[in-house]
């Protein structure tokens, strides 16, 4: 900068132009090149991409680039002024380059966000997918605004030793004082990485409650049950605990069973004809793979069968079995085919009093 200010008032010297005229030149020129740019120039190699990222992207950089044109031809200005009376203008710079600091570090962070967006939907990186995306966007924020602050101390000319040297000792501070707060991040980090659920997924937690998954958050992970209750469990408790992931297979279909028993006597045959054309006639089941029917045991009561099926999605579980054991209580009654229930026979006896000696 201080170069390209040397070389503006180097001309205006040459050409006798007075230096605060130079300064007014410089900020319109400027602006045109900007405007030239973000206009005709950039545009139409951003129209050669297969994409409208570029588009996108070169909207959001065109406001801190005319801030900055703007803010140079400012400092110009102002250096010609103090050229002129001698009075000393550091802070005016400073907080210059602090505006200039903040619109690029704001223009960047959008940037990055709209380009990561982009990635995640389009699938293209490996890296940049919908489960870690969170964890991107945070990682770029924290170090685009670290460097915009890192820049603005460097504008105002702090010395950034004594900080760095009092952030460790309140950050191992904060550590012990928040060592759990501290796992859950990083657990949330973890899961983000390993992907072990993502949004949409339904659960069942170690301690037996089921639901879908509505947020995984940097602290905690959020589930959603079928009573639209709200269940708010701690990252490092997700990452240290069994879970089971209805939909995490090859797809979102899963394989229910309903449990039926019929008396001792029945026709086996006739009962897996029966279970058969009511899982056909469901709705519900997918044609593939097809419903089974198997005999499981020889129980205390009857004889144990099983029903199987699938659905397409977790979510149609409980509709689904209400609709199975309706139909398999009334095709089975209308079949003559008896539902045992547990009996009891009780054998009352006297005993014969024993003789008195």
């Amino acid at each position: 900068m201080t170069e390209l200010l040397a070389w503006v008032f180097g001309w205006a010297d040459a050409v006798g132009v007075p230096h605060l005229w130079a300064a007014v030149l410089l900020t319109g020129v400027l602006l045109v090149v900007v405007h030239v740019a973000f206009t005709w120039v950039l545009p139409a190699l951003a129209r050669r991409s297969q994409t409208e990222l570029d588009d996108r992207v070169l909207a959001i950089l065109e406001r801190p680039a005319l801030v900055t044109a703007v803010l140079i031809g400012g400092l110009a200005a102002l250096t010609a002024l103090q050229e002129a009376d001698g009075e000393p203008l550091q802070w005016v710079h400073a907080g210059l380059a602090t505006v200039a600091l903040v619109y690029w570090s704001l223009g960047i962070g959008r940037a990055a966000d709209e380009v990561l967006r982009s990635l995640s939907r389009s699938g293209s990186q490996e890296l940049v997918q919908a489960r870690t995306l969170p964890l991107l966007q945070i990682t770029s924020k924290v170090v685009i605004g670290g460097g915009g602050v890192y820049g603005i101390c460097l504008a105002w000319g702090l010395d950034l030793t004594a900080w760095v040297a009092s952030a460790g000792i309140v950050g191992i501070a904060v550590g012990f004082a928040a060592k759990d707060t501290l796992s859950n991040l990083f657990a949330g980090l973890f899961i983000l990485v390993d992907a072990p659920y993502k949004l949409g997924d339904y659960l069942v937690l170690e301690s037996g409650e089921r639901g879908e998954v509505t947020v995984i958050g940097m602290r905690t992970t959020r589930l959603m049950t079928r009573d639209d209750i709200q269940i708010i469990v701690p990252n490092a408790i997700m990452a240290n605990s069994k879970i089971i992931n209805e939909t995490g297979g090859h797809s979102q279909m899963e394989r229910i069973r309903c449990q039926v028993s019929v008396a001792y006597g029945s026709d086996v045959d006739q009962v897996r004809s029966v279970l058969m054309d009511l899982a056909r006639a469901c709705p519900h089941f997918a044609e593939e793979p097809e419903p089974r029917v198997r005999f499981r045991s020889l129980g205390d009561s009857g004889l144990d069968f099983e029903l199987m099926g699938w659905i397409a999605e977790p979510a149609l579980r409980g509709r689904v079995l209400d609709d199975l054991y309706t139909q398999v209580y009334k095709q089975l009654g209308d079949a003559d085919i008896e539902i045992p229930y547990p009996k009891r026979d009780v054998y009352l006896h006297t005993v014969d009093p024993q003789p008195e000696r």
